[in-house]
């Protein structure tokens, strides 16, 4: 039977047992803290497909989170991301029609 049955709180597991010892689990600020200390010892190559999308991921994540004139910055380079892949594209579809039309 688990301890919560006998009146007892069960132990805290993963970093609150191993890294936050004393800190509530329940806590938001110390849930957020435990969730940024994973962020930081996830070691995933960025070399991959998988590795980039998480990382756009962690960026809209964060970005989400932002407020005032950071979330505005963010936004902008998201802008200036999507502009350069635009005129990229276009450029590409320049080159091949003009190259099999002449």
């Amino acid at each position: 039977m688990a301890r919560a049955e006998h009146g007892e709180p069960d132990e805290p597991a993963g970093r609150f047992a191993d890294d936050l010892i004393g800190l509530d689990p329940y806590d938001p600020e110390a849930q957020e803290f435990a969730a940024h200390l994973d962020r930081i010892q996830q070691c995933d190559s960025r070399a991959t497909v998988e590795g980039m999308l998480r990382g756009v991921g962690d960026f809209a994540h964060s970005t989400n989170r932002l407020r005032g004139e950071r979330r505005l910055v963010a936004v902008l380079l998201v802008v200036l991301m999507l502009f350069g892949v635009g005129f990229t594209v276009w450029n590409a579809l320049v080159y091949m029609t003009a190259t099999f039309t002449g």
